[in-house]
């Protein structure tokens, strides 16, 4: 008689269930303080050829499954067992190198031991033994089917040691408390009860299509398959005899998991007499493996299963992660290890850490946990930055001169040194206002940004008009000046051409770069457009243009203040010295960064 046999199965992890359904997976956990957190994911549409080959299926499920399954539990335990501690020397270690978490390489680690130990524990052991048991006399003389049953029967009994000594063990004991609370929702489902704590609490905690029971089937499919393989007796040197033992049955193990998998889905599929016979040695060896859950345990299986059928059913529902909190020393170890080539990591770290957090920087170093999505955000933002693009644009903001301003690429980076041009101006507006009988014009050209122009508005009080050639740089000045509120009026225009009328103040930040060192910039700089670098064969080209084009536009009295680069001081004076009275300011550093011009004829 054919049953009913749920899509959805699961798996108990620390402090929870996972249940795995056609089209998602759901995660529940229940942390310390009593609530249950749920994890979800899609699973990929497209089914792999080899889900279609019978043995093939099996033996690759068993081992995707193997990863999948360490993957949660990894998961569920970190949920539960955050812990703030200082990291150890290994952990920063491999934070360093590796750039994941001891969790991470754990999982992987995890997985080629658990082979290897399964080997050792289920094909060496026996085969160890039954080679101690050849020293007794008349044993070596046994058939060699018999001898592969004893073979098989310590197998069995070490499978049955192992499982009632895990079982002791506290956690692992509560993980089968879970594994039982799985056994019973599914049971639930497909004896067609409502899904409640009442009825799941009804059912048994055996289920046919356990992992219990396919361990059982496959050590029962290796006795029918080994029972007539070779001995090796005729090889003569134990040790070979014992290798060539060993190596037939761990080639022979792939097919005996993949029939395993066959036999374990076709008993699942029926209810007669003949069927539960079969099924009854993994049913007593899940006595082990399973307890009777608490009501508590059967709410955390419940919402898993009920998570899956929600999402198998409706596509459009979003997945959900754990919030995870991570150990920030780690999380930043890692990312410096990224940064390292940018020359400045530890400085990066902390504005990217700054932005995602939303802390000041002097908060940093008392920070011991990050949330997962946190973290990510920030591992993000730091890849960006380690494949070339400027921190600025990374993070969308930067500050000048106390004014958060939005960055990206249709603009030049506003940068410290152009704070020596601000600080100089607004000196210069106190005291054109001082003399001044009605409100000050001011005039940035060049604006980019807009950072020159809003700074001097938001700081000075007063109206600026500001000018660029490029549409990009004024989308960009024009959301800046909307996100502060800046009384400032932007124009398109190549310097001068669509400007009327005098002003009291011109500033500029032109391009300056000599062409052919362009090319020679970090390449975080050459990111930025070419158009606010790039300043023709010496660099001075647009201060020619702008000396053509100033003397109608800056009353006399007026004052133009050009930024320059750190070596241009003399040669843009030059350019100006016919206009009137001619200093050049220098930054912090004391290089030439500003020049400027008191018109007085």
């Amino acid at each position: 008689m054919r049953k009913f046999v749920s899509k959805i199965g699961g798996q108990a992890v620390m402090e929870g269930v996972m249940m795995r359904g056609e089209k998602s997976v759901a995660t529940a956990v229940r942390t310390e303080d009593g609530r249950i957190e749920v994890e979800t994911s899609r699973i990929e549409e497209r089914e792999p050829w080899w889900k279609k080959v019978p043995v093939l299926r099996g033996f690759l499920n068993f081992f995707i499954m193997m990863i999948i399954g360490s993957k949660v539990l990894t998961r569920s335990a970190e949920l539960y067992g955050e812990d703030a501690g200082e990291p150890s020397k290994l952990e920063m270690w491999l934070a360093e190198k590796s750039k994941k978490s001891a969790m991470d390489i754990a999982i992987y680690i995890g997985v080629i031991l658990g082979v290897v130990f399964a080997v050792g524990l289920f094909i060496a052991l026996p085969l160890g033994i039954v080679a101690l048991l050849e020293y007794i006399p008349g044993f070596r003389e046994l058939n060699y089917v018999w001898r592969n049953l004893v073979v098989s029967g310590v197998r069995l009994l070490i499978l049955f040691a192992y499982l009632a000594l895990v079982s002791l063990v506290p956690d692992i004991k509560r993980v089968f408390m879970y594994h039982g609370a799985e056994h019973k929702v599914i049971t639930c489902f497909e004896q067609g009860e409502e899904l409640t704590v009442e009825n799941a609490r009804k059912m048994s905690r055996l289920h046919d299509r356990c992992g219990t029971s396919f361990l059982v089937i496959t050590v029962f499919i290796s006795i029918l398959a080994s029972a007539f393989l070779p001995t090796f007796d005729n090889i003569g040197n134990r040790l070979l005899s014992f290798l060539a033992r060993f190596g037939t049955r761990l080639a022979l193990l792939p097919i005996v998991a993949g029939v395993s998998y066959e036999v374990l889905k076709g008993l699942a599929r029926f209810d007669n007499a003949f069927v539960r016979i079969l099924k009854k040695p993994g049913m007593w060896f899940q006595l082990l493996t399973t307890r009777e859950p608490d009501d508590s345990m059967l709410e955390v299986s419940l919402l898993a299963f009920k998570t899956v059928m929600a999402m198998d059913a409706d596509e459009s529902i979003p997945t959900v992660k754990f919030n995870i909190r991570k150990d920030y020393r780690l999380v930043r170890q890692a990312m410096l290890a990224d940064l390292k080539t940018t020359g400045e990591a530890d400085a990066v770290a902390d504005w990217i850490f700054v932005k995602v957090l939303g802390v000041e920087r002097s908060a940093l170093p008392t920070l011991t946990l990050i949330d997962e999505d946190k973290a990510e955000e920030a591992k993000g933002y730091a890849r960006r930055v380690k494949e070339g693009e400027p921190l600025q644009y990374v993070l969308g903001e930067t500050d000048f001169y106390g004014v958060t301003l939005k960055s990206d690429s249709r603009a030049l980076i506003p940068r410290g040194d152009t704070e020596v041009l601000v600080e100089q101006a607004l000196k210069d507006i106190d005291i054109l206002r001082s003399d001044a009988k009605e409100a000050l014009n001011v005039l940035d050209i060049c604006t980019g940004s807009g950072a020159i122009a809003i700074a001097l508005s938001i700081k000075g009080g007063i109206h600026v008009t500001a000018t660029d050639i490029s549409e990009e740089a004024l989308s960009l000045a024009r959301e800046n000046v909307e996100s502060t509120g800046a009384n400032v009026t932007l124009l398109k225009s190549d310097l001068f051409d669509n400007i009327e009328g005098e002003f009291d103040l011109i500033t500029a930040n032109p391009p300056y770069i000599p062409s052919a060192e362009v090319d020679k910039l970090d390449d975080y700089v050459k990111r930025e457009p070419r158009l606010a670098l790039d300043g023709g064969a010496d660099g001075l080209d647009y201060y020619r243009k702008i000396r053509l084009g100033v003397a109608p536009r800056l009353k006399v009295g007026g004052v133009l203040l050009l930024e320059i680069g750190f070596d241009q001081g003399a040669a843009v004076s030059a350019l100006f010295a016919d206009m009137g009275e001619i200093t050049v300011i220098p930054d912090l550093e004391g290089h030439d960064r500003v020049v400027k011009v008191i018109r007085n004829v």
